[in-house]
């Protein structure tokens, strides 16, 4: 028989046990409530259905697998099959993007170009979710800068989150020389506009414009600016336009003096006019700029394939050894990276040629348009003139531009919050 010394030592061991528990549960239990109250300071920065007028805010949780780690280089790694989990999207489920791109559509034979998914060495890059992209940019505006290449990433992003959207919670208008879409629910709005050299050039008509005739504005760039000012994400890019002859018409100073220059020495005249521009109207604290690295071209297949004398047409897999195209210009890649250290403001660089000069497999060839229409089947059968090998079918490689995009945004989305 147990002593009722014994009991109440017992008795008296359990009761402030219990007494702890009891209030550890309650406090607990008071604190999930406040947090579910909507007075709570905690539900109005993050959480919960606010008013309609609100546009729905709700959580975004940046988990510790959507970031990658700051040592790691994303834009170093390789290429690896994935047609399980890619594409992100199908050609037909689509309907914004342009007959240029749809290569499926115009007849490529193959589909394996969209089945690579982009692995860097040190980490990997978090997988794309649409509904999480759409919170971040909640009220906000995200705008693609630059030619018909980066037409092409505004669209492959438009594809990315589209489909997660009821239809009739978005829009799409073309506004030359824009397009937008938006996200009503959101409040969001995904731009492009037409800018091939960033700064002002006589090709600034969103339709009616040649590359042939070349005559840049270097020291302007206020008309374009007017539309990009407040934008809260701006993503730039200036390349292939550039690139068409080593000298290119140009006037600085005075519009009416038009001289011949070099086309490196304009190119950085021209991202001088770009940076000031930056540099005044530009609020860090609110703004994200992300500059693109040149989209690398195929034209030549004897650069990956020695001995053959064709281009990008008829590939279907990457390239796997180390390469670097005569496509892809380094001293203009030294032009914009001294461009970005004098910046007084940030501005974050996606260098995204080395992964794409892999990805020669991925050009719409003669699956594309030349001059607003699709090849007729006398040129297709001619595609060593033919072939397209600047632009990039979609889905595709801009997709993976976009992966890393959305990865830099959800990196730094404690800015946006």
């Amino acid at each position: 028989m147990i002593q009722p010394s014994v009991i109440d030592r017992r008795i008296q061991y359990i009761f402030p046990v219990a007494l702890a528990s009891i209030l550890v549960l309650g406090t607990a239990r008071f604190v999930l409530d406040n947090l579910k109250s909507n007075q709570s300071h905690i539900f109005k920065q993050y959480g919960g259905r606010q008013e309609d007028g609100d546009h729905g805010k709700k959580t975004v949780f940046v988990l510790p697998e959507d970031r990658f780690e700051k040592r790691c280089n994303v834009f170093e790694g390789k290429w690896l099959w994935d047609n399980v989990t890619y594409p992100l999207y199908r050609e037909e489920s689509c309907p914004y993007l342009v007959k240029q791109t749809t290569c499926l559509k115009n007849g490529r034979p193959d589909s394996f170009y969209q089945n690579w998914r982009w692995k860097p060495n040190q980490c990997k890059l978090p997988r794309f979710d649409p509904l999480k992209l759409l919170d971040i940019l909640r009220g906000k505006r995200l705008m693609f800068i630059g030619d018909s290449v980066q037409r092409g990433q505004f669209e492959s992003m438009v594809c990315m989150v589209q489909s997660a959207i009821p239809d009739n919670k978005k829009t799409f208008h073309r506004i030359p020389p824009m397009k937008i879409f938006k996200a009503e629910e959101y409040n969001a709005s995904i731009e492009y506009y037409w800018a091939p050299f960033i700064v002002e050039s006589v090709s600034d008509h969103a339709t009616n414009h040649t590359v042939h005739k070349r005559l840049v504005n270097l020291e302007s760039i206020a008309k374009h600016g007017k539309t990009w000012e407040g934008v809260d994400i701006l993503v730039f890019e200036s390349y292939v336009w550039w690139m068409h002859k080593p000298l290119i018409n140009a006037t600085y100073g005075s519009p009416d003096d038009i001289q011949e220059y070099n086309v490196t020495t304009a190119y950085k005249l021209a991202l001088e006019t770009w940076a000031n521009w930056l540099e005044s109207n530009i609020d860090p604290r609110k703004q994200k700029v992300f500059f693109m690295s040149m989209s690398p071209t195929h034209l030549w297949s004897w650069e990956w394939r020695p001995g053959s004398d064709e281009n990008c047409f008829n590939e279907s897999y990457p390239i796997e050894k180390p390469y670097w195209g005569t496509g892809s210009n380094l001293h203009i890649m030294k032009i914009v990276s001294d461009a970005l250290q004098k910046l007084k403001i940030d501005v974050t660089f996606l260098n995204i040629t080395q992964l794409s000069e892999y990805r020669k497999d991925a050009h719409t060839t003669i699956y594309g348009e030349r001059k607003g229409k699709l090849l007729t089947r006398e040129q297709r059968s001619d595609p060593k003139k033919f072939a397209d090998c600047i632009h990039w079918c979609l889905p595709g490689v801009p997709d993976t531009w976009n992966e890393i995009l959305y990865a830099h945004l959800l990196q730094s989305h404690q800015i946006f919050l």
